[in-house]
């Protein structure tokens, strides 16, 4: 079994100190303004399902010491990043068109961030009104919410419990597992607060047209503000998917205040 995965990747590297950045990390609504800039045009202003659409997925690291966020963009069509305000990029976006073919058996390291949540029923057994969305907060039921999504050989492309599976599977001792700051955002998004925890390990894949489909798609919730992009290279690469460290900043810093 084969399937075949073609998305195009844009790696931004942007100025902590510049407002345009400062903005995306407070908000996680700017953060998606800020990952959607690269695609107007592409489909009609104000619909809903452009993200989906286009297959936008996103997600950024950061480090504050060297003043560096990179954002890495996943889309069907390319991005433009041409209107990112002046300053706000520390060198020119590098975009790269991803095509791979997965064969059963790979194996592959793997990168993601995600938005871990279940549904919490409440009210008397048999009358009981559609859970709430809950998130998780602790590292096991985090790695217990991924293993629901790995599909073991032979097996069907949804759990018992109907969740999407992702077309591989993972040691669960070796998965590393580390919880992230919420992505929140204030006034009229003022509800929106999004748990986060980082994923990394070693895939096995056992059925390459639904991985395909996770990396195309996504894993879980919470994928307009970047969480759910499944970042894969394969474990014959020692290197880790994402750079070990930003790129260095152009010029000088200022001394802190």
């Amino acid at each position: 079994m084969t399937a075949r995965f073609v998305a195009t990747h844009s790696i931004l590297s942007l100025d902590t100190d510049h407002p345009y950045t400062a903005k995306s990390l407070i908000d996680a609504q700017d953060m998606h303004r800020t990952v959607m800039s690269g695609f107007r045009g592409w489909g009609t202003d104000g619909d809903p399902d452009a993200r989906a659409q286009m297959g936008v997925l996103s997600t950024w690291t950061v480090d504050l010491r060297a003043g560096v966020l990179v954002l890495v963009v996943q889309s069907r069509v390319p991005g433009d990043w041409a209107g990112m305000p002046r300053g706000a990029l520390t060198r020119k976006p590098h975009v790269i068109t991803v095509d791979r073919t997965f064969r059963s058996g790979d194996t592959l390291t793997f990168r993601t961030v995600v938005n871990p949540t279940y549904s919490r029923q409440s009210g008397p057994p048999g009358d009981r009104p559609r859970g709430r969305r809950t998130p998780h907060t602790r590292p096991d039921h985090v790695r217990a919410w991924f293993l629901d999504r790995l599909q073991p050989p032979g097996q069907p492309q949804r759990s018992p419990g109907g969740v999407p599976r992702i077309g591989a599977t993972a040691d669960p001792e070796a998965l590393s597992v580390r919880m992230l700051p919420a992505a929140s955002s204030a006034g009229p998004h003022e509800g929106l607060r999004l748990a986060r925890a980082e994923i990394r390990g070693t895939l096995t894949v056992t059925d390459p047209a639904a991985l395909v489909t996770a990396l195309s798609q996504g894993v879980g919730r919470g994928r307009a503000y970047g969480c759910g992009l499944l970042l894969t290279r394969d474990a014959r690469d020692i290197r880790d998917v994402t750079p070990a460290s930003p790129p260095t900043r152009t010029g000088t810093r200022s001394a802190p205040r």
